[in-house]
Formats: C-alpha cells, structure tokens, sequence
C-alpha cells in the first residue's frame, strides 16, 4: 500500500512543478518573480516613464494648437481658414489625426506585440516620439502637422501592450498597483504635457531676451516643446534596451502550462488527493479554451461606456483649450498659452492627489459603477456654468475657473478609473492583454472623432452669437452636456452589464 502511494506521489509531483525553459525570457521573468519579494521599484519606474512618454505628445498640443492652426501662424499664408470662427473645424483636424492613427494600428500592433514580443513595441513606440515629435514642431504647413501627428499615431502603439506588459512583470500581490501605474503616470502627464506646452510655445514672443525672433525657436515657435519632449523620449528609449521581454518563446503554451498547474494544485486540493482523475482533466481542458471576448457582454458593454465617455473627454479638452485662448468678442477668456498652460497644470495636479490619495476609498465605499454615476451626474450642471465664467475678469475669473477645470477634472478620471476596472474585472488575468487592446481600438476610434467633433462644434457654436436658443457657446457645452448624460445612461442595466460573482463590489 504504502509503495503504491510513493509511486502515485512520484508521478504526480512533475505534473504539479512548473516547469522554466532556460533560453525564454518570459520564463526567466517568471522565475525571478518568484525569487523576488519585495516591491519592485525598478519596474514601476520603467513602465511609468514609458508611458509618460507616450502622454507628453498628446497633453503638450492644447494650449497652443489653436495659435499654432490660427491665421496668425500657418493657416493665414497657406489660406486655409477664411475667417477666424474657422479655426477650430482645423485644430480639431491636428488634434483627431494621431488618435485615428492609433485606431487604424492598434490591432495590428498588437498581434505583433504576442508575435515577436512586448519589448520591440516600446522601442518602436518610444521611437517614434523622438522622430515625429520633433518633426511636428518643424512643421511649416497645415497638412504637415496633420501628417506627422497621424504617422506618429500608427507608430505609437505601446499603449496597449505596456498594460499586458505591467500584469506580466509583477507578482500577484503588486499587479494591481503594476496597472495603476499607467494611470498615475497618464495623470502626471496631464501637468507636465500642459506646462510645457504652455510655457515652452513661441519663446520669441515670450522670452525675447533669450530667444530671438530670427533664431531656431523664433521661426519654429512650436518647436521648444516638441524638442524637449523628443530629447526626454531618446532617454526612455536608451534606458528601454534594458528592460527585460516577458513574452514566452518556447513552443508550449505558456498560459496553458499554468493554468493546467493551478487546475491540478485545485483539484488536488478540493479532493485531498493528488490522483489525475477525469475531473482534474476537465477541469484542465475547461481553462485551456478561452472564452470569445467578443461574446463577453460585461466586457463588451463595460467598453462601450468607455468609449462614450472618451469621445466626451477628448472633445471637451479640446473644446476648453479652444474655447479660453478665443477672443472675448466671440464668448472666450482671451487667454494665452502660458495661461492655458497653467490652468491644466494645476488641473492635473488635483488630479494626480485625488487619484492616489481620494479615489480608492470613495471606491471602496461606493463601487466604481456608483461612482461613475454621481460623477457623471455632477459633470452636467458644472459644465453649463462654463459659458458664463466669461462674463468675470480678473482674480474670480482665475479662482472659479481653475476649480471648474479642477473639479471636471477629478470627475472625469473617476470615470474612467471605475470603467477600467470593470474591464479589468470581466476577464481573467491571462486575457486581459488581449481585453485592453479591444479597447484601446475602440476607445482610439472615438478619441480620434472628438478632437474633429469638438472643434467643429466650437466653431459652429462661434457663429451663432446672436441665436435666441443657447446662443455661443451656451450650445457647445450642451452639447457636451448631452453626450454625458447619454454615458451616464448606459451606466445602467440592460446597457451595463457587470460579471457574474462582482456584482456586490461594483454595486
């Protein structure tokens, strides 16, 4: 009896052992994460560096896009925009062109990221800031601008694959906080992107003492920023050669290799017994066929609110910058870069400290689908005040609107943080690489109309000042308006649907 039980024990101990393949670097990754016990601070430097590099070249645009595409710079020689209400139809142009990019390639660079590696990808990505960026603000023409933003939209396809790469690099207990890296980093690229766009934009005028108008910067006025942001990324992409590739070589499947151990550690578990019995191999055979995400209506529907939600966003972050640098005369505050500059700096200030200090426990108490309702619910009566803050000058002006850009702000991300762990939430751990590429496509499609929508919209809302309903302005930020409260709407069931097991979290 007893030598049958050591021949039971010695058959069943390999299947139980994972099994590491010495020349695959994911493998190699695995191991160490099973050596390695403490926080890996290293690795959550890296991620939150490259993703910063990818956020600078989208936040840095708006407080001078629309005195980049003005007829004060390019657009009055090449006779593009007739009259000045045109303006924003063509920074909505510039804006939209790098998200239509992503969308067009994110599928794509996904596949080779599972193909070839996740390393490749951020080099490439990293890469392509340093060319297109730097190009960018070279730009001598309208169709220049809109070309390099679209060519460095379709190269830049990291987005997707560094969050696949942050769940892959960590160990269990520190994948959460691998994820929320991403977003801490998005959030700290909303105040560096602005300020240095803000205060690095036409240094000729601005810093005539140090910069003169005859110089480099003088006949590039947009170049500053472009450059300092490509010179940050040649360091990400240096340092990136060093980053370690998690993706598995060998020919087994990886996942399934795993998932197998974990079918077998549970079913020997549960039964008290180590035998490999029929169950343990439907149990085995059951983790080995993933589900169609495309059939997975929590996920599904969790993105489509995602993508509700970004159309608004990308629209209303170009319809603030463009609606504080127009003139009075036309219902704006008249700004100038630097002012804009500093209104998103600190807006994404307060967004940083309630995103790491305020937000887990507001979802902890409420559930992320609650708190996506109370802070869409909120965004609507705020963003109708903001056709009338033109009307104020001076400190109250700076005051009330630095807390509505503030506030809209923390509501946004709260959104968005809740719709991310909802998708997060609807997969397992092994799909959710492929879950955020669906989304990333998905989302870039509506990012990518927003910039196009809302500057349309703007400049349609500047020609009817005189209208008796909701005229200037007014109609713009309805317009936001209704599109919020149509995400809010889908928040709920049947629209919303949540997996089965979570409900009582997300409630």
């Amino acid at each position: 009896m007893a030598a049958a039980a050591a021949a039971a024990e010695e058959h069943t101990v390999p299947l139980l052992k994972k099994q590491y393949y010495e020349n695959c670097p994911g493998c190699k990754v695995d191991e160490q994460k099973e050596l390695k016990r403490g926080l890996p601070i290293r690795e959550f430097l890296s991620i939150w560096t490259v993703v910063l590099c990818t956020v600078l070249p989208i936040s840095s645009l708006f407080p001078y896009l629309y005195f980049m595409v003005s007829i004060l710079s390019m657009i009055r020689d090449f006779n593009i925009a007739e009259k000045e209400e045109d303006i924003g139809y063509y920074a909505g142009y510039v804006g939209s062109s790098f998200m239509f990019g992503r969308a067009l390639t994110s599928v794509f660079w996904g596949l080779v990221a599972d193909r070839y590696g996740r390393k490749p990808l951020i080099l490439l990505g990293t890469s392509s800031v340093v060319i297109f960026n730097t190009i960018f603000g070279l730009s001598v023409n309208f169709w220049m601008a809109v070309i390099t933003r679209f060519l460095l939209g379709c190269l830049n396809g990291l987005l997707g694959p560094i969050k696949a790469y942050a769940s892959e690099m960590f160990r269990a207990e520190h994948q959460a906080l691998g994820l929320s890296t991403i977003s801490t980093a998005w959030g700290i690229g909303l105040i560096i992107g602005p300020a240095l766009g803000g205060f690095l934009a036409q240094p000729a005028e601005k810093y005539p003492t140090v910069v003169s108008k005859d110089s480099l910067f003088g006949r590039f006025p947009y170049l500053l920023p472009s450059l300092a942001i490509s010179v940050f990324a040649v360091g990400v992409t240096i340092a990136s050669f060093w980053l370690p590739e998690t993706l598995h070589n060998h020919k087994e499947n990886r996942a399934a290799c795993d998932d197998s151990y974990d079918a077998l550690e549970t079913a020997s578990g549960e039964g008290g017994s180590k035998e490999y019995d029929g169950n343990t191999v439907a149990i085995i055979e059951q983790k080995k066929q993933p589900a169609n995400l495309l059939r997975n209506w929590p996920l599904m529907s969790s993105i489509m609110v995602y993508c509700i939600f970004s159309l608004h966003d990308m629209a209303y972050a170009e319809i603030f910058s463009l609606w504080a640098v127009s003139p009075r005369k036309l219902g704006g505050l008249g700004y100038s870069t630097q002012n804009v500059g500093e209104v998103l700096a600190v807006s994404g200030f307060g967004l940083l400290v309630f995103q790491l200090a305020l937000y887990p426990y507001a979802e902890r108490l409420l559930g992320p689908v609650m708190v996506c309702r109370i802070a869409g619910v909120l965004s609507i009566p705020l963003l109708a005040s903001y056709p009338f803050l033109s009307k104020l000058s001076g400190f109250s002006l700076i005051v009330l609107l630095n807390c509505a850009s503030v506030l809209k702000n923390l509501l946004s991300v709260s959104i968005v943080t809740g719709l991310f762990m909802l998708q997060n939430n609807a997969v397992e751990q092994h799909q959710r690489g492929a879950a955020n590429g669906i989304a990333m496509t998905a989302m870039s499609l509506f990012k990518a109309a927003g910039p196009a929508g809302g500057g349309s919209l703007f400049s349609w809302g500047e020609t009817r000042q005189d209208a008796t309903f909701l005229p200037g302005n007014q109609m713009v930020f309805f317009v936001l308006n209704v599109v919020e409260a149509i995400g809010v709407l889908f928040t709920f069931k049947p629209f919303l649907a949540q997996p089965r097991g979570r409900t009582a979290t997300t409630q």
